[in-house]
């Protein structure tokens, strides 16, 4: 495969997973299992998707490492410059360590230290295209990883497991056994080498993701904390290799931080598949501007060395008023739905 189809399934999967896992988000495994029936489509505007951060922020690092692909720090730089004016554009679906972290951004503190004390998910949504650019060189995707981490967060957890998603995407990249990709997941830290202990013994007993949600301790809803998240996506993708459809049906169907659990997921299967890992309708049916799928190929494509494309960011603070009334009216679908009896929380997304 070429690299320019890795990169741009790598994007596109993204989007996909985080559109149509999105309505879900927040949702407890028992309100999933009430609410969505059948196969995976689109359910948020008309039965078409739109994107969340976890899109934008794997889109705008594409572009930031097109333009820096070999200076670890210059890309920070750039990356956080990027990020500061995606916060003045408003998103409504911001994650709180994010949102504090470039709020530091904003008021001085330098890319390596504006990250705050979170073991959020973050940085491991934006991940797996370093480790797809970089997949022969670790010291160098590595650094990169660090870097993107540490723009947001500096818990331990969150660079294990943004570290994770990378080495996996460059496993895929550079091809080999299973047996391989499990010592390039290994990190120092306990509470991720506990977690990873736990991940691999689920794969060798031959269990279904369900059994791997309830193994983290996540029987209810996978919550936005990396050490359940981010092995929870890399268990979708393992158990369901090639099948992106049933690897992202498993996502939905354990609830809670859905859409980022599925944007982690869905960037696996595209960089193992390309575009060509799922159905033309999901692709389709991603109406979001100005991330939209065709700018996604377009940063795809320059990271492989086409010109760099321009992309209407003036149009994102508009874009963000149209999603929040889109969210706003779904979320009271939601409850209109709900008997009158409700639980006092469904899922916890946690800071990302």
């Amino acid at each position: 495969m070429l690299p320019v189809e890795r990169y741009a399934g790598c994007l596109v999967g993204t989007a996909v997973g985080d559109s149509l896992l999105l309505p879900a988000e927040g949702l407890s495994r028992r309100r999933v299992a009430r609410r969505w029936s059948g196969p995976l489509r689109h359910r948020l505007l008309f039965g078409h998707g739109l994107v969340s951060d976890d899109t934008e922020h794997h889109f705008l690092l594409a572009r930031c490492l097109a333009a820096e692909p070999r200076d670890p720090a210059a890309f920070a730089r750039r990356l956080a410059w990027c990020l500061r004016w995606w916060l003045v554009a408003l998103p409504p679906g911001c994650g709180k360590a994010t949102a504090l972290g470039i709020i530091r951004l904003w008021l001085g503190w330098s890319p390596a230290r504006a990250g705050v004390h979170s073991g959020g998910n973050g940085p491991c949504m934006r991940a797996a295209l370093i480790g797809a650019v970089h997949a022969d060189d670790a010291e160098l995707r590595c650094a990169y990883v660090h870097a993107s981490t540490s723009l947001t967060h500096r818990h331990p957890h969150a660079l294990a497991a943004a570290q994770a998603v990378a080495a996996t995407a460059a496993w895929l990249v550079r091809g080999g056994s299973e047996d391989d990709l499990w010592p390039l997941l290994a990190d120092p830290d306990p509470d991720w080498r506990r977690v990873l202990a736990v991940l691999r013994a689920w794969r060798q007993e031959g269990a279904d993701c369900d059994a791997l949600a309830a193994a983290l301790g996540c029987p209810g809803y996978v919550t936005g904390w990396s050490l359940h998240s981010v092995p929870f996506a890399l268990g979708c993708w393992l158990h369901h290799h090639g099948d992106a459809a049933a690897g992202l049906a498993a996502a939905l169907r354990a609830g809670g931080d859905t859409d980022t659990v599925g944007a982690i997921a869905g960037a696996l299967f595209g960089v193992e598949g390309g575009e060509a890992a799922f159905p033309t309708a999901w692709v389709d049916g991603i109406v979001d501007r100005p991330v939209s799928v065709a700018a996604l190929r377009a940063a795809a494509a320059t990271l492989a060395g086409a010109p760099r494309a321009r992309w209407a960011w003036p149009l994102l603070p508009l874009r963000n008023l149209g999603f929040l009334i889109v969210a706003l009216v779904h979320i009271a679908g939601r409850w209109l739905a709900w008997p009158a009896v409700r639980p006092r929380a469904e899922g916890d997304a946690h800071a990302r």
